[in-house]
């Protein structure tokens, strides 16, 4: 049963719908948050190339149905009811924005959880986590999913080293058996108190000019705030 109020109301045609819209908007309606292919559309209504077209831009003209991007098809027009958010399968997920893979911001975040890790003894995703949530590290909102993705990916880029937890010495602050990170040839950074009170990159006026390239003119690797900001 749809959570969405008034979906019984879907078995009824819209007043405000011609015969056409109305059948093109139930069959999008019914895909919910997987949309639906324009040439589906004209195939299970048995509908003309115009006529399909025509139904499409008037239902999006009255804010019915939207335009989004598949990752798996660019090259195809999708559509799907206003009512719905695309899937995963669309979008591809949390790394894509706008059907286009985030590269830059994954670069971004590989650079600051490298340096994060780098200056504690130990790192945990759940640590990472807090710190970025807390700290408003990021314009957007990052899952854990995300943040272990990450971690797991500089692993795999032999920049850190993914280690368990014995519970003892520099991990008595982690329970025994979790999952914990740490650089590369064991460099053991002290945590100072307030050491996060705030991060430069929010009121930095040269953010939109910096890139996670090592190699960019201005970088968060040649950043001289934001070393002194770990360093503080």
């Amino acid at each position: 049963m749809s959570r969405l109020p008034g979906s019984s109301s879907l078995k009824r045609k819209r007043p405000d719908l011609t015969d056409g819209e109305d059948v093109v908007y139930k069959l999008i309606h019914s895909k919910e948050n997987m949309g639906i292919w324009i040439a589906d559309i004209k195939r299970e209504t048995k509908m003309s190339d115009n006529m399909v077209k025509k139904c499409i831009k008037s239902l999006q003209d009255k804010n019915l149905v939207k335009e989004v991007v598949n990752i798996q098809s660019r090259g195809k027009k999708h559509y799907m009811a206003v009512d719905f958010e695309p899937s995963k399968e669309l979008t591809g997920g949390d790394w894509y924005t706008d059907g286009k893979f985030d590269t830059d911001f994954i670069n971004a975040a590989k650079d600051v959880f490298l340096k994060y890790v780098f200056k504690q003894k130990v790192a945990t995703c759940d640590g990472v986590l807090e710190w970025t949530r807390k700290n408003a590290v990021f314009s957007v909102d990052v899952t854990a999913q995300q943040v272990e993705e990450i971690l797991r990916a500089l692993v795999l880029d032999d920049e850190i080293i993914e280690v368990e937890s014995t519970g003892k010495e520099e991990f008595a602050s982690v329970p025994k058996g979790k999952i914990c990170y740490k650089s590369k040839g064991g460099v053991r950074g002290e945590k100072k108190a307030g050491a996060m009170a705030s991060i430069p990159c929010g009121v930095c006026p040269r953010i939109i000019k910096c890139a996670p390239d090592a190699d960019g003119f201005i970088s968060p690797r040649t950043c001289d705030y934001f070393e002194k900001w770990l360093d503080f």
